[in-house]
């Protein structure tokens, strides 16, 4: 081995680490041209693949997407839903303890009407009447009121000269309900003609 040859190094990296430029393949002008072409060729077919794969990302991103938003969508549902049973459920539990409660009403309204209801016994009836109402629970059934068959129960009908439609005149039992749905009709008379 003489000196002249030693150790010989081809850097044959494209990117030339000091200008960061492309470089050009050091071979005579003809090789050079035919460089040039294959390079291209190169690119055209690199640009193909590119394109195919950056179409199947676009594609796969697209299904994506639209699975992400069905799923979404059904969560939406899904919460609305759970919370509407929900809403249901606890409107239900509550109509429950009114309807175990509606004695003690009635029993209250007999010691009101009969002026029994003094003391701490009436402030206890007016804090749990107070109460019920805060939650829900509403009465119904005056005397003069329009008589409704889905809210009233008649007990005794009377015929009376100059009533146009059928008119509560008598309250026996106070009816009552929770926002639409009734829990007790109001037992009445009613006159009609």
């Amino acid at each position: 081995m003489s000196e002249e040859e030693g150790v010989r190094v081809n850097d044959k990296r494209r990117i030339d680490p000091e200008t960061f430029e492309v470089r050009q393949p050091s071979s005579d002008l003809a090789g050079e041209a035919l460089t040039e072409m294959d390079a291209e060729a190169h690119f055209d077919a690199d640009a193909e693949i590119i394109e195919g794969e950056v179409s199947g990302i676009e594609e796969k991103i697209g299904e994506l997407t639209e699975d992400l938003q069905r799923v979404h969508a059904e969560y939406a549902n899904y919460r609305k839903r759970v919370d509407r049973d929900r809403e249901i459920n606890r409107q239900v539990a509550i109509g429950t303890v009114f309807s175990e409660l509606l004695p003690v009403l009635d029993d209250l309204e007999l010691a009101r009407e009969h002026d029994e209801l003094n003391g701490a016994f009436k402030t206890v009836g007016e804090k749990l009447e107070n109460t019920l109402h805060k939650l829900g629970l509403t009465k119904f059934g005056m005397v003069q009121d329009p008589f409704d068959p889905n809210m009233h129960e008649a007990l005794v009908s009377e015929e009376v000269d100059g009533v146009i439609e059928p008119t509560v005149i008598a309250v026996f039992q106070q009816g009552y309900r929770q926002g639409e749905r009734i829990l007790r009709p109001a037992r009445v008379s009613v006159a009609g003609t």
